[in-house]
């Protein structure tokens, strides 16, 4: 799980997300921090800002919007001034800037989140719960995902349970998001009761710990008649590069195996990853006839134009869909976007879950600086069709519940079973005259709230000259 808020507390209060999306895994843009920067000479909190600023006024998207006479003097460490430069990211057909996600993180801390492993406290070292919450109802706060090889996981904790108490406390509402926040991601220990689908209740004292992330939950596939429904609950495209090539590998083998004739993603909570594996994806969900036709074109600011890359589809595997379902959420961002957008201009790409995406179509890398990496946004990216401003998220076929009362993989859980019913009738809905789900505003903001303390990425490294 990757808690944010240990580390950058006020940034929950100024951003609801905060999601990178990159390059891909090695990359040839070249960015040369002064040597300065590195351990030797003026390492200063000033000197550093001094030269990330340097830096960001070269690679940052919207670097001609900063002002001439910006000064770093308010800005007490990179991660406030990456902040700081948001303010400067206007696009046309947006009233307000765009920018949400430029960020700074200690390199201890990213180098150990990049890898898959949860993510590390610098202040105490202790890790997480690996437990992830949101509400279903006004007072009803579920387990939205547990980390298997986490604390919550090993503890048999599993998704769609009720959480009836947290350290005795039974406030348990939208009023009190600020201490379920502090409860579930900020604290070392904590006591939960739950209630479980069958009635019974646990209460379960946890203490954080270090785990490795697994990014694929479930694969599995339904059969309906002719109909073989390949399902795949993908949580983030971070970690091992390798290792999740593999499951790729063996999961689009296995779903061939089965002649799956139809394929349902959840990305609901997937806020991204490494770019070359949102190639991948894409390039086992592509069909057939669109190998080697134009992925998507990643795009620089006027300065740095000449690294303006454009990637072909390399349709892998033997699975040749006409169409594809993602369920997706306020959570899906980065290169799960990414992969939605790749796809459209060639499949019926259709979307179900209970709001638009996040909407985050730019990307950055981590740059050094003493022992900071800063992420300035700097490049967009577009499909085949030029595509790809979608700042306000991309939205839904279908407006569905997220189904927090059941677990992964349960057929009647809302969003899956409504993929379900549409590949077999063409209906979302069991009731056709039934009107789109809409979350109700307080439960949206006190879910913002919760889900603010997940940080979710996609990024790559750079390759230096």
């Amino acid at each position: 799980m990757r808690n944010f808020n240990r580390f950058f507390p006020t940034i929950l209060l100024t951003a609801p997300l905060f999601f990178a999306a990159c390059k891909k895994n090695v990359d040839t843009l070249a960015v040369t921090p002064p040597t300065n920067t590195g351990g030797g000479g003026n390492t200063s909190p000033l000197a550093i800002n001094d030269s990330v600023l340097r830096e960001t006024r070269n690679i940052y998207l919207w670097n001609t919007q900063i002002p001439a006479g910006f000064s770093v003097q308010p800005f007490a460490d990179p991660a406030a001034l990456m902040i700081g430069i948001r303010p400067y990211s206007m696009e046309a057909g947006f009233t307000t800037p765009v920018d949400r996600w430029s960020f700074a993180m200690k390199k201890t801390e990213w180098d150990a989140m990049s890898g898959g492993m949860s993510l590390v406290s610098s202040t105490t070292g202790a890790g997480d719960f690996g437990l992830s919450v949101f509400f279903r109802t006004e007072g009803d706060l579920r387990v939205r995902l547990v980390e298997p090889d986490a604390p919550a996981g090993q503890a048999g904790i599993r998704r769609g349970w009720r959480i009836t108490s947290i350290n005795g406390s039974s406030n348990i509402n939208t009023a009190n998001a600020n201490f379920i926040v502090d409860a579930v991601y900020n604290s070392t220990s904590s006591s939960f009761t739950f209630q479980k689908p069958d009635g019974s209740s646990a209460t379960i004292a946890l203490q954080a710990g270090h785990y490795t992330e697994k990014p694929v939950y479930l694969d599995t596939v339904y059969n309906y008649g002719d109909k073989k429904i390949g399902y795949l609950v993908f949580n983030s495209f971070l970690g091992n590069i390798n290792s999740i090539s593999s499951e790729f590998q063996r999961v689009f083998s296995r779903f061939a195996g089965k002649q799956v004739t139809d394929v349902v993603v959840d990305l609901r909570y997937n806020g991204g990853g490494y770019v070359a594996l949102a190639e991948q994806l894409s390039n086992y969900l592509v069909k057939s006839s669109a190998n080697g036709r134009l992925m998507m074109t990643q795009q620089y600011n006027s300065q740095n134009s000449q690294f303006n890359e454009i990637t072909n589809f390399r349709k892998t595997g033997s699975l040749n869909l006409d169409d594809v379902y993602f369920i997706v959420g306020r959570s899906t961002a980065s290169a799960s976007e990414l992969v939605i957008n790749n796809l459209k201009p060639y499949m019926d790409v259709k979307l179900i879950g209970a709001s638009a995406t996040h909407g985050k179509p730019v990307g950055f890398f981590p740059i050094p600086f003493g022992d900071w990496y800063i992420f300035p946004v700097s490049f967009k990216t577009v499909n085949g069709n030029g595509e790809g401003n979608y700042y306000n998220g991309i939205p839904v076929n279908a407006a569905v519940a997220d189904g927090l009362d059941k677990d992964w993989g349960d057929a009647d859980e809302a969003s899956l079973a409504s993929a379900v019913r549409n590949i077999l009738s063409g209906n979302y809905r069991t009731n056709t005259n039934e009107p789109p789900y809409q979350e109700s505003s307080t439960i949206s903001l006190g879910n913002e709230k919760l889900d603010a303390s997940s940080l979710k990425t996609t990024i790559g490294t750079l390759k230096r000259n």
